[in-house]
C-alpha cells in the first residue's frame, strides 16, 4: 500500500515542502531515498524504538520510502515522525484517511517523545501558502509556528498523541496566539536601559546620534570605561521592530534553532558578541550544509565586535561586502542562499596592547611601534565603513556613586524613532536608502549642503586636526544625523563641530 505524507525542508530562510511516499509491500527490507543525509538515514533506529515502546512495530516487509523532489538535499532528524506516520499508514496499523491534509515535522526520541526542529516559521509560512489545513510539530515549537494566521497548528509531545489523532479522531489542542497583542506587550519589556549607566554623559550623545543614523560605531577606551556596558544597551533605543521585522527576525533565528522554547515572535531587536576566536564561515554563514552566521543573526539588531584588533585580520574583511550589501550570498555547487545581513556594527578596542594610552592616570607601557602594530590590523577599508569613533575615558568616584538614576532607553528611544522618520519620509524615493549612514555621494550633496560659515569651519578642522579625506563624508552624514535630532531642516555649523569630535582615530598619531 502506498501512502503520501508531507514533511518540508528549509533552505536560506525559506522552506521547501517534501512529499514523503511511503510504499509496503512483500519482502523484507528498508530503502530510503530521495538524497537524504546521515542524521535522516539513522531515523529508521529511532522510529523502530519509538513505535515498540507504544505498542506498535516495524513491519517486517519491504518498506520503501521516497523523498521528493529526489533531487533536493534532505537533512536533519525532523523527518522522523512523518516516516513513522507514514509507515503505520501504509501497513494498515492505523488508518488516516486525511494524513495528506496536514504537514507533520518532528524528531523522536526512543521513547516516542517528540524533539524540537528547526525552522518551524519558515515551514508554517510555505504550509499555509500552499493550503494544508494544518501543521503537526514538536510543542516546544508551537508558538513559532503559530505567529501564521490562517493555519492550524498542533503542538504534541509524543507519538500516541499523534496516532490518536489520525485514529481515533481525538482532538488535538491548537495553539492559538495574538501575534499583535504579543508583539506590542513585549515591546518595552527592556532587559538593559540606559538608565543604569553611570556618567558618560558624551557617549550617550553618541551613541544615540549613531542609532538616529544607523552609523556604525567604534568605541576606544582602557579596559573598565564602560564600553561593553554601553554596547549592550544601543539596541534599547534603536526605533521599535515593526512586524515585518520581527518576522524577518524570527526567521532567520528559527532556521539556527536560536529561537527560546514556547518564544513566540521576537520583539526585541537582536544583539550578538562573538568571541574573537570566531572563524570566518560562523561570522558570515557557510558551512557543507548553509546555516545562517553571525551577522545574520545581528539582522535587524546590533552586532557587537569586543577588542576589534583581536578578531583575526581575514574575519574581519569578509564582513566588508555585506556591510554594503546588507545581505551575504553562500553558493555551493548545486544551490545558492542568500541571508539578510542588515545590522549596525559596533566595535570596542584598547588603546593600545597595554590598554591605558589615552588614560591620563595610568603609564603607557606600549612603545609607538607596538601601538602602530596593534592598530593596523584595522584595515583602511573596514574603517571606511565605520562613521563614528568615539574615546571612552573611565567614570570618576563621584559619578559611580552618585544616586541619581541617568535619562531612559524608552525617552531616548522616542527621539531616535522622531529622527528616523524623518529620514524616511526623505528617502521614500530612494529604494535602498532608509537612513542618513546609507547615503552615496549623490545624496550627501542634495541632502547635507552647507552655508559658507560651515564650509570654513569644516575646512579649518580638516587641515588643523589633519583628518584624512575619508572623514569628509563620515562628518557630513553625522552631521545631517544631528541635524535630525534637533528637527533641522539644514546642516548647521554646531552640527559640523560636534560631528568632528566623532573622528578619532582620523586624527595624526592614531592610525597611519
Amino acid at each position: 500500500m502506498l501512502v503520501k505524507v508531507f514533511g518540508s525542508a528549509v533552505y536560506g530562510v525559506e522552506a521547501t515542502t517534501i512529499t514523503v511516499e511511503v510504499n509496503v509491500a512483500s519482502g523484507i527490507g528498508y530503502h530510503l531515498v530521495g538524497l537524504p543525509d546521515n542524521a535522516v538515514k539513522e531515523s529508521s533506529y529511532r522510529i523502530t524504538a519509538a513505535l515498540q515502546n507504544n505498542k506498535f512495530k516495524l513491519p517486517g516487509k519491504k518498506i520503501i520510502i521516497n523523498m521528493a523532489p529526489a533531487d533536493l538535499r534532505k537533512e536533519g532528524s525532523a523527518y522522523d515522525l512523518t516516516f513513522a506516520l507514514g509507515i503505520l499508514a501504509a501497513s494498515g496499523q492505523i488508518k488516516a484517511e486525511n494524513i495528506s491534509e496536514y504537514l507533520i515535522m518532528g524528531e523522536l526520541s526512543l521513547d516516542g517523545s517528540l524533539q524540537p526542529i528547526r525552522g518551524s516559521l519558515p515551514i508554517a509560512i510555505q504550509a499555509k501558502k500552499e493550503g494544508f489545513k494544518g501543521f503537526i510539530l514538536p510543542e516546544q515549537n508551537a508558538r513559532e509556528a503559530a505567529i501564521v494566521s490562517g493555519l492550524d497548528v498542533y503542538g504534541v509531545n509524543n507519538i500516541t498523541q499523534v496516532i490518536d489523532f489520525f485514529d481515533r479522531d481525538l482532538d488535538l489542542e491548537k495553539t492559538v496566539i495574538n501575534t499583535r497583542e504579543t508583539f506590542f506587550k513585549s515591546l518595552d519589556n527592556l532587559e538593559h536601559d540606559f538608565a543604569d549607566v553611570k556618567g558618560q554623559e558624551s557617549i550617550k550623545r553618541c551613541m544615540e546620534i549613531a542609532a538616529a543614523g544607523g552609523h556604525n560605531i567604534i568605541l576606544i577606551g582602557p579596559p573598565g570605561a564602560g564600553k561593553t556596558m554601553l554596547a549592550k544597551r544601543l539596541p534599547t533605543i534603536l526605533p521599535p521592530m515593526t512586524l515585518q521585522e520581527a518576522l524577518e527576525t524570527t526567521k532567520i533565528h528559527s532556521v539556527a534553532g536560536r529561537i527560546r522554547d514556547n518564544i513566540g515572535l521576537m520583539a526585541q531587536r537582536p544583539f550578538r558578541s562573538p568571541h574573537h576566536t570566531i572563524s570566518d564561515v560562523a561570522l558570515v554563514g557557510g558551512g557543507a550544509y548553509p546555516q545562517p552566521g553571525e551577522i545574520s543573526l545581528s539582522h535587524n539588531g546590533v552586532l557587537f565586535l569586543d577588542e576589534l584588533p583581536e578578531f583575526k585580520r581575514g574575519v574581519l574583511e569578509v564582513m566588508r561586502q555585506p556591510l554594503e550589501d546588507r545581505e551575504v550570498t553562500i553558493s555551493r555547487a548545486k544551490f545558492t542562499v542568500t541571508y539578510p545581513s542588515s545590522f549596525m556594527l559596533v566595535a570596542s578596542m584598547n588603546p593600545s596592547p597595554g590598554g591605558y594610552f589615552n588614560d591620563p592616570g595610568s603609564p603607557v607601557t606600549s612603545s609607538p611601534y607596538e601601538m602602530q602594530r596593534y592598530l593596523s590590523k584595522i584595515s583602511g577599508p573596514l574603517l571606511d565603513r565605520i562613521d563614528i569613533h568615539i574615546e571612552v575615558t573611565p567614570v570618576p568616584f563621584e559619578k559611580l556613586s552618585e544616586e541619581r538614576k541617568g535619562e531612559s532607553s524608552i525617552k531616548i528611544r522616542e527621539r531616535v524613532t522622531r529622527a528616523r522618520e524623518i529620514q524616511t519620509k526623505r528617502f521614500e524615493a530612494l529604494e535602498h536608502i532608509h537612513y542618513n549612514a546609507q547615503m552615496g555621494p549623490r545624496q550627501i550633496l542634495e541632502f547635507c549642503k552647507l552655508d559658507d560659515a560651515s564650509k570654513n569651519l569644516l575646512k579649518t578642522a580638516m587641515e588643523r586636526l589633519n583628518l584624512s579625506a575619508r572623514a569628509y563624508d563620515r562628518i557630513l552624514k553625522v552631521s545631517r544625523s544631528i541635524a535630525d535630532l534637533e528637527g533641522s531642516e539644514g546642516v548647521k555649523g554646531d552640527h559640523i563641530s560636534e560631528a568632528i569630535q566623532y573622528r578619532s582615530l582620523d586624527r595624526e598619531g592614531w592610525l597611519a
